[in-house]
């Protein structure tokens, strides 16, 4: 067996960090994961997760927790309105479509990974800072803490990773589009009217370049993004910070000046924004070969990509199937060979999914609906 008397560690307990978790923990692998929130309460931000069929519902699947995602999901239909509040189109889910990618909030899926894993898997409070190699093991590093032991590290914490360096030279890059993220608390109250649009649904509006996409079932909160095209100095140029609320909801009501009222009055609701430039890491150069012990990357530290195709999260949760797979079926003679045999696979459907991504945000700035493809 590969992982007789070793430890694995994770970094990062988002969802594919968690269900990488599961996956080699329901195999009896020994595996701990090392997270910077503070505890399992802490709330994640951002819109629901869709998880798809042949990626994230099949590493569901594998860790016994599709049934639960499907009763914890929100199948969601989607509205199509113009800039002045009319409907455009509408459809409403079917029973045949229904589980196709139900709609499910991140604190949610966080909740059941967290519960289907052994107590003390997640190790939280611990901001990773940077390892070593030393005498065969890896040393974990937190900001205040002590020196954690490990024999091979996963790389699961997002985009920014700090494990990256240690697989692979490239830099992320900006592709062009900056996404201002809202939560509306009780959107039934404070913008009813955008509310009703949503008519329970999932609301896309697209005019001149410009893009609004809402979920009115984000638990208990509407959650919307704003995106549309900046350079990338954009925000130095403007000074935007997203805490300072009231100038973010000024600075959109003066752009959407010309939209209807009910989104000036959804983006006088809003409690909360998130500025969030999109970017991609390129996959097209091989990783390092030259690593002292097993290390290697899954989700978005591997491959993050912006959310214009749903790819991100499920793409994820595919890595942590194969590479899972890989670790366990008794195929490979080491951990290396099981690491490289996965990291080859990853980069093909990895960069198919940047490339899909990447044609869509084209057509998110388009104004003829286009966009809708990768929403239905």
């Amino acid at each position: 067996m590969l992982f007789k008397n070793k430890k694995i560690a994770i970094i990062g307990a988002g969802p594919v960090g968690l269900t990488m978790a599961k996956l080699l923990q329901q195999e009896g692998i020994d595996v701990t994961v090392y997270e910077r929130d503070k505890d399992a309460q802490t709330r994640i931000s951002g819109g629901t997760l869709d998880l798809h069929k042949g990626s994230g519902q099949e590493a569901m699947k594998k860790a016994g927790l599709l049934e639960k995602y499907y009763a914890m999901g929100t199948p969601m239909g989607r509205t199509v309105a113009n800039e002045q509040a009319k409907v455009l189109f509408s459809n409403k889910p079917t029973t045949k479509n229904k589980y196709d990618n139900p709609e499910i909030n991140r604190n949610d899926l966080r909740k059941l990974l967290l519960d289907s894993l052994a107590n003390d898997t997640v190790i939280w409070d611990r901001k990773f800072t940077d390892i070593k190699e030393e005498n065969g093991k890896w040393f974990l590093q937190f900001e205040n803490e002590k020196d954690v032991i490990a024999d091979f590290i996963i790389g699961a914490n997002g985009g920014m990773s700090k494990v990256r360096k240690y697989v692979t030279d490239a830099q992320i890059v900006y592709t062009g589009t900056l996404i201002i993220q809202g939560d509306v608390p009780e959107p039934e109250i404070a913008c009813n009217e955008c509310y009703k649009l949503c008519n329970d649904n999932i609301l896309m509006i697209a005019a001149e370049g410009n893009s609004l996409v809402a979920n009115p079932k984000n638990s208990n909160i509407l959650s919307y993004n704003v995106i549309f095209k900046t350079p990338e100095n954009w925000n130095s140029e403007t000074g935007l910070n997203p805490e300072d609320t009231e100038s973010v909801r000024t600075y959109l009501i003066d752009k959407f000046a010309h939209w209807h009222d009910s989104y000036k009055q959804l983006f006088s609701a809003t409690s909360s924004f998130i500025l969030w430039p999109t970017r991609r890491i390129p996959l097209g150069n091989p990783w390092k070969n030259n690593r002292p012990l097993p290390i290697t990357l899954i989700g978005d530290a591997a491959h993050i990509m912006p959310p214009f195709a749903g790819q991100g999260a499920n793409t994820g949760l595919l890595d942590a199937l194969i590479l899972s797979d890989n670790l366990t079926n008794g195929k490979f003679e080491t951990i290396e060979a099981a690491i490289n045999d996965y990291e080859q696979k990853m980069m093909i459907y990895a960069t198919e999914a940047q490339q899909e991504t990447s044609q869509n945000e084209i057509a998110m700035h388009g104004s003829d609906f286009s966009f809708l493809k990768f929403y239905e």
